[in-house]
């Protein structure tokens, strides 16, 4: 019996590779590796185990509420509200997400739909990491809230974090800190030592 030899072309041979992922020669940390994203164990907790935080202003103009109470009715919830478990009291401290939160307690149809439970995904951080990281949501959707910005820059500040730390965790440049702090008008604020050591134009 005959056989016949098939060449790959060299447009074959390229689609080939290209199908083929590419294996990382960077090595994960040991604490990488075993991570898993919050939002892969999102539970249903009953609003009533819910609470605000103490450091985020949390205003909306009321036409944003009403078109988020539009979107949360016709879709439900998309997107879970992150939380932070107080253990010594139970309760779960809003990190993320407090209009979500806010549009179940204000509407009875919601509520009741729901059954009065909402999706979260729980983080358990120390405070300076949880307001670093409702900077960060907030940010991360384009928002722009001044007084939560600055409220949180002050308290940050307040607890012995450096200009260069809040500036690595919340993202921000020298400018937008200084600017933060001068809105608060607290003199304290203007201390860090450390910002014209750490950084460098």
């Amino acid at each position: 019996m005959k056989q016949t030899l098939r060449y790959k072309s060299s447009s074959e041979e390229t689609e080939k590779k290209a199908r083929k992922p590419k294996a990382s020669s960077k090595k994960q940390p040991k604490e990488e590796r075993g991570f898993e994203s919050p939002v892969y164990n999102v539970q249903r907790i009953p609003i009533k185990k819910l609470r605000a935080n103490e450091y985020n202003p949390n205003s909306v103009a009321p036409p944003e509420m009403a078109l988020l109470y539009d979107s949360i009715k016709s879709d439900g919830y998309t997107m879970p509200i992150v939380v932070y478990h107080r253990e010594d009291e139970d309760v779960y401290e809003i990190v993320d997400g407090f209009h979500r939160y806010t549009i179940m307690l204000q509407y009875a149809d919601i509520y009741e739909r729901e059954g009065g439970m909402l999706p979260c995904s729980i983080i358990q951080k120390p405070i300076s990491e949880r307001m670093a990281s409702t900077i960060r949501h907030n940010r991360a959707r384009g928002s722009h809230n001044i007084d939560l910005m600055s409220n949180i820059v002050a308290e940050l500040t307040e607890m012995g974090k450096s200009d260069k730390w809040i500036s690595e965790h919340l993202g921000m440049s020298r400018d937008e800190i200084l600017r933060l702090k001068q809105i608060t008008g607290i003199a304290a604020l203007f201390k860090d030592k450390e910002f014209s050591k750490s950084w460098e134009v």
